[in-house]
């Protein structure tokens, strides 16, 4: 079976087409793209994406953004980068893990509760800061719906 690895990497602005696939906004990816730990996805030696994770708390890991390129997506690659990232902040000490996603991202909605995570909050009306409203599945995304799972046993 092929290995997901997660690489590390300073180099955050050459994979904005990846971080695009994640977030519909280049202007508030980089009102982030700077903070927390930026690694690459790799597939052996393919790279099929990125992930960014911030620490909103000290015992807390949010996943700012994660994306896989087009061609990987539905193979479960995105689920065992989940898996590794888990092992990588619980071997770092960290307690919990949180996500976000639109409330009209119904296909992420259902991946993160199938990797474990449980609804947490509701930030009401997050998208419309974005300068262009986007619709996904029909739905206007305007909430961001929160995920948390805990890294302990």
């Amino acid at each position: 079976m092929s290995r997901i690895h997660l690489v590390e990497t300073n180099e955050r602005r050459l994979f904005m087409a990846d971080l695009l696939l994640a977030d519909e906004s280049e202007a508030i990816i980089e009102s982030y793209i700077d903070d927390g730990l930026f690694y690459t996805i790799h597939l052996d030696d393919v790279h099929i994406g990125v992930s960014l994770f911030v620490f909103p708390g000290e015992h807390t890991v949010e996943i700012k953004n994660i994306a896989i390129q087009e061609a990987y997506r539905g193979k479960g690659y995105g689920k065992r980068v989940i898996h590794a990232a888990f092992s990588l902040f619980q071997k770092k000490g960290y307690k919990e893990m949180l996500v976000g996603t639109s409330n009209s991202s119904i296909e992420n909605l259902a991946f993160y509760q199938k990797a474990g995570f449980r609804f947490h909050e509701i930030h009401h009306d997050f998208f419309l800061q974005y300068s262009d409203p986007f619709y996904e599945n029909g739905i206007r995304g305007m909430d961001m719906i929160y995920f948390r799972r805990p890294l302990t046993p």
